[in-house]
């Protein structure tokens, strides 16, 4: 069993936050890998999580080009046999977020698409697809809790979950 961490928008530093949230760190520490659909904003957020596991990711619209050089905007990672898509979300055709999320991949197949950008904690299935967003554990907007995914990987099969706290 593989289990992956799911993490967007931390915008760090931004607005309070300069660290990521202690809950966050403690809930990811038994992750086999992490996922970022980006707005990191600096590199700090990405170095602290790269710590916890081996990290990949993309960049968002809230990020510089020395993280777009390190990550990229979208790309897809295998996990035992699960094909993931990543993207923040902000770009290309459609009128919301999880649908430019789709139509970043509509050309490859992908079981999971991670994306961000909205903030807003969201899992919907489409065809084959699951289309997943963590929501924001540092910047939640009008969310009622921050938030972040956990997915797990089993035998070819992949369930998703979010996970909710307040600070």
């Amino acid at each position: 069993m593989i289990r992956i961490g799911v993490v967007a928008d931390t915008h760090i530093p931004g607005r309070a936050n300069k660290l990521l949230p202690d809950i966050l760190v403690n809930g990811l520490q038994q992750v086999d890998a992490i996922i970022h659909a980006g707005d990191w904003v600096t590199m700090e957020a990405a170095d602290e999580l790269a710590k916890l596991a081996p990290l990949h990711g993309v960049t968002g619209n809230g990020d510089g080009e020395a993280l777009y050089r390190r990550f990229g905007s979208r790309k897809i990672v295998l996990f035992d046999g699960l094909r993931i898509g990543i993207v923040h979300g902000h770009e290309g055709p459609g009128r919301s977020t999880p649908e430019r999320a789709r139509r970043a991949f509509a050309d490859e197949s992908v079981d999971l698409i991670v994306f961000g950008h909205s903030h807003i904690p969201f899992m919907e299935k489409h065809g084959g697809t699951v289309l997943f967003n963590p929501g924001s554990p540092t910047d939640k907007r009008r969310q009622p809790k921050y938030s972040y995914g956990i997915v797990t990987v089993d035998g070819g099969s992949f369930s998703a979950s979010h996970h909710y706290f307040s600070l």
